[in-house]
């Protein structure tokens, strides 16, 4: 019961965190509206920039690249389709606590449908019955209780976000209970291989589209950033990505 108590208290305190840093981020909250991107640490972001594309051309693409070789097409949405149904729980706290229980009773059905029918998530069953996936972490959740972007940020490795979703990647991270269960069982290995596997799907999913959009961009870094929060802004408001001028940058720890 103390252990318990201990884990809850460190969540509490992360999530406390997190509001605070993302508190901090709505003073420039305009920056959306204005079609502009609050971005003070321009010139280290670059430099991270600079440093993510790098890896990603000598090691993330390369491997993504014979991933989509190696796995046909059915395969690799299978294995998407999985590590989405992995991320239900946290998917389902996020929804509940945006007040979207339309949302949370859709991802519970999702759940439950595709880990039986769905053969643990690889089929996505439920989709073929009218519960179609969205996209949600704690980061959307701030946005939805009015906590702006804040400063654009590069992370190392795992590339554009903003000191509110950095804020709810930090917090998803910690309570993911899958996460909680593998550590708790000295199973800690699984959880990086998750991790891994994350990854590579995402960078695969994204090649086509990050091809283009590097070729296509006289500024790479500045049409990334653009891209990226336009799409979060779609998130956060419920709306399709694809169809509010924002091309599905990677939220490498969102799948």
């Amino acid at each position: 019961m103390k252990h318990s108590l201990t884990k809850f208290s460190k969540f509490m305190i992360m999530a406390a965190m997190a509001l605070s840093l993302g508190a901090c981020s709505t003073t420039p909250s305009s920056e959306a509206d204005l079609g502009e991107v609050y971005d003070p640490m321009e010139g280290f972001n670059r430099g991270m920039f600079a440093f993510n594309d790098a890896i990603d051309t000598i090691v993330f693409e390369p491997v993504a690249m014979g991933y989509r070789f190696i796995a046909p097409q059915p395969v690799r949405t299978g294995v998407r389709n999985f590590l989405r149904n992995l991320k239900s729980p946290t998917q389902i706290a996020n929804q509940t606590l945006q007040g979207d229980l339309g949302g949370a009773a859709n991802d519970v059905g999702r759940f439950v449908v595709n880990s039986t029918v769905g053969v643990l998530g690889f089929v996505d069953v439920a989709a073929m019955m009218g519960l179609p996936y969205e996209q949600e972490d704690f980061g959307q959740t701030l946005g939805v209780w009015g906590i702006g972007h804040g400063p654009y940020l590069v992370l190392p490795l795992m590339g554009p976000s903003s000191l509110r979703d950095a804020s709810g990647l930090l917090v998803d991270g910690y309570a993911d209970p899958l996460r909680i269960y593998l550590y708790n069982t000295n199973q800690e290995e699984w959880h990086y291989a998750r991790i891994a596997a994350t990854a590579i799907s995402t960078r695969e999913e994204l090649l086509d589209v990050l091809d283009d959009l590097q070729k296509n961009s006289f500024d790479y870094y500045a049409a990334m950033r653009s891209a990226y929060v336009q799409r979060r802004e779609a998130l956060v408001h419920d709306k399709d990505p694809e169809t509010a001028a924002a091309p599905a940058i990677p939220d490498f720890d969102s799948e």
